[in-house]
């Protein structure tokens, strides 16, 4: 079987030439590795480091948590945040990260669990459960640059050394960071894995230090361990109620476990075996999976530690808004325990991965969006440049911010509920992997961690209802800007490659030395009189000298949701001796349309097809078009190639009787 390769359709007229503006906004998008139809190009391939210099990638969203984490877990559970952290650690190391190695182990290119779904949920309800999941994913990405970013002006203006001069001024510097953000994105931000490490490596040696003197001091005054074990008891009684409590509070501390979806979306960047293939990258498996252990390992004893010394050495007042330790309780204690110009190199150190942080959820933003939606035809073509989505992340970024009024506390809800969505949705994804591959046990263990994010979700959603707010005005933004953008790329060619066998090309070589003339038929009894009587009758309809020189085209329709495809055509031969190319598709107008230029492009000549018209209404078979790829197929094929083909010298010939 030999198999001929679609090439492009004709170029259209060469447009009136792009503002200055518009060209410099779009440049790139040529460029694309996700553009659809006959120009679409294989994807570049990423480069590769050791798997430690990655797990830095993702941890300036990860370790960065560190600036914020331990002020929200003692403002949220007061002299129970250590308890309530360690419930949120073993969350972590028996919850979070076996759902995300069996994720890595699923989608081991970088798609993460929200391509697991994907496959496992098909047609429009599939399409639709992704926009929602990235709805979530888009207010994870949003609130991390915001919420970083507020942070980040905290230990600027909170710093004793430009406190006069800073003071009030967390609203401007936040909205400066974004903006600086935005800038080096528009110019072009290229990979940095480099500045990660150096960043990283930075950032836990000043909080180690931090922490070990912190721990120096405990042991020099151990009354404040006493003092806050006889506070916990009093105000909660016996161990059991405890423990108890804690379970209670530990779901307002999940902003420590998020950066799990960035370490497995980043895995495409991580050095495997060189016996790695495509289809079998054990090496990359294996490498990621040492990454999110080591990840969460070293974050989990930073939690622990760092939430130990900041509820026995900080007062109960500093945490709260306005007060010095609110949003930067580390800080506090290096500036407190190590003096002003230890504290302001930790002050600097924590400004840049914050802000850096930032940058790596831009990133995951502008390869999240592509990913998806342009394969959906559910984005506007603007989408496939970098810039434009630049602008409009960097806009909503500066909403949200003035809606939080910078509030490092005030977004957590919003940031927590993206992040638990994300994992539950993980934990759904590798619960159906597990079940479906006929792991009883594993099934059984990843539905009960799936019991245990939702009930943390749900609670979030209930005390801090903002966030699913955030998230619901996202995914209702992005429902409806894929909707109105599927509605408008409806007519577009969007077959990526066509193929046809041996006896198809047969069949076209044969009728291309007289005229090709096809015949659209929806096969029904499949027996030697439908396929007489469609001919008598085409050739009737039309006045043609014969219905013995036609090709009839069967189109068999797949997922109707699905908005590229790449069509193997089939020649066959049917009963009395006719001949017949069957295709399969999730749009029969589509598919019609690529190969009836297709044709034209091997042959030279413009094909011939034949409709009969179909009956009904015609809003209800537009209507049919749209969402289940049928309807009235003639007159949107003609569509379909007056668009790809603006010369009609050029256009295949279509007819309806």
């Amino acid at each position: 079987m030999t198999d001929v390769t679609v090439s492009a359709p004709p170029a259209a007229p060469s447009p009136a030439p792009p503002s200055r503006l518009r060209s410099w906004l779009l440049a790139g998008q040529e460029l694309r590795a996700d553009r659809l139809g006959a120009y679409a190009q294989d994807r570049p391939p990423e480069k590769v480091h050791s798997w430690w210099k990655v797990m830095c990638l993702t941890g300036v969203d990860y370790f960065s948590t560190l600036g914020y984490q331990p002020g929200i877990a003692a403002l949220a559970a007061g002299v129970l945040s250590p308890i309530a952290t360690l419930v949120l650690v073993a969350l972590t190391l028996l919850g979070a990260l076996p759902v995300y190695r069996r994720v890595a182990q699923e989608s081991p290119h970088g798609q993460g669990s929200i391509a697991m779904l994907e496959r496992l949920l098909t047609f429009w309800r599939g399409k639709l459960f992704v926009l929602v999941l990235l709805g979530f994913a888009a207010t994870d990405f949003v609130i991390t640059i915001t919420l970083s970013a507020a942070d980040a002006a905290e230990h600027a203006v909170e710093n004793p050394a430009v406190a006069d001069l800073l003071h009030g001024g967390n609203m401007w510097i936040t909205l400066g960071l974004i903006a600086l953000l935005g800038v080096v994105f528009l110019v072009g931000f290229t990979e940095a894995i480099g500045i990660a490490v150096v960043l990283v490596g930075v950032y836990l040696l000043l909080n180690v230090v931090t922490i070990a003197v912190s721990f120096v001091h405990v042991f020099t005054e151990p009354q404040v361990v006493t003092d806050w074990s006889t506070a916990m008891v009093a105000q909660h009684g016996n161990p059991v109620m405890i423990v108890a409590l804690a379970l209670l509070i530990f779901p307002k501390l999940a902003l420590g476990m998020s950066g799990f979806e960035t370490g497995v979306a980043v895995m495409s960047h991580v050095k495997g075996d060189p016996t790695d293939t495509p289809d079998r990258p054990a090496g990359r498996i294996r490498n990621t999976k040492k990454l999110l252990t080591a990840a969460a390992v070293t974050m989990s004893c930073f939690l622990v530690t760092s939430s130990l010394v900041t509820t026995w050495l900080i007062p109960q007042e500093e945490f709260a808004d306005g007060g010095a330790a609110s949003g930067r309780a580390l800080a506090y204690l290096a500036h407190s325990y190590l003096g002003p110009a230890f504290g302001t190199v930790y002050d600097l150190a924590t400004i840049a991965i914050l802000w850096f942080a930032g940058a790596s959820a831009m990133a995951g933003l502008l390869n999240l969006i592509p990913r998806y939606l342009p394969r959906y035809g559910m984005a506007p073509e603007w989408a496939a440049a970098a810039r434009p989505l630049v602008l409009v992340i960097t806009a909503i970024a500066f909403l949200v911010t003035w809606i939080f009024d910078a509030d490092v506390n005030a977004q957590g809800g919003a940031y927590a509920t993206g992040v638990l969505v994300l994992f539950s949705s993980a934990c759904v994804a590798v619960t159906l992997a597990a079940r479906k591959a006929g792991q009883r046990r594993l099934a059984v263990a990843f539905g009960v961690i799936t019991l245990i994010f939702f009930y943390t979700t749900a609670l979030n959603v209930f005390e801090r209802p903002d966030g699913v707010k955030i998230g619901a005005v996202f995914i209702l933004v992005i429902v409806l800007v894929s909707l109105v953008s599927r509605l408008k790329r409806s007519f577009e060619l969007r077959t990526t490659d066509i193929a046809l066998d041996h006896r198809a090309q047969m069949f076209v070589r044969e009728c291309a030395r007289r005229h090709v003339r096809l015949v659209a038929n929806e096969p029904d009894a499949g027996d030697i009189n439908e396929y007489q009587e469609k001919a008598n009758q085409i050739a009737t309809d039309n006045d043609l000298p014969t219905s013995d020189d036609i090709i009839f085209v069967e189109v068999t329709l797949t997922d109707p949701s699905d908005f590229e495809s790449v069509i193997e055509a089939k020649g066959v031969v049917r009963p009395g001796g006719y001949r017949a190319i069957m295709l399969e598709a999730p749009s029969v107008a589509n598919a019609l349309a690529a190969l009836l230029l297709h044709i034209r492009d091997v042959t030279g000549v413009p094909p011939h097809i034949y409709y009969e018209w179909t009956e009904g209404n015609p809003i209800s078979n537009l209507l049919r078009f749209l969402l289940f790829g049928a309807g009235e197929v003639a007159p949107v094929t003609r569509e379909i190639l007056r668009r790809a083909e603006p010369d009609r010298a050029k256009r295949p010939h279509v007819h309806a009787g």
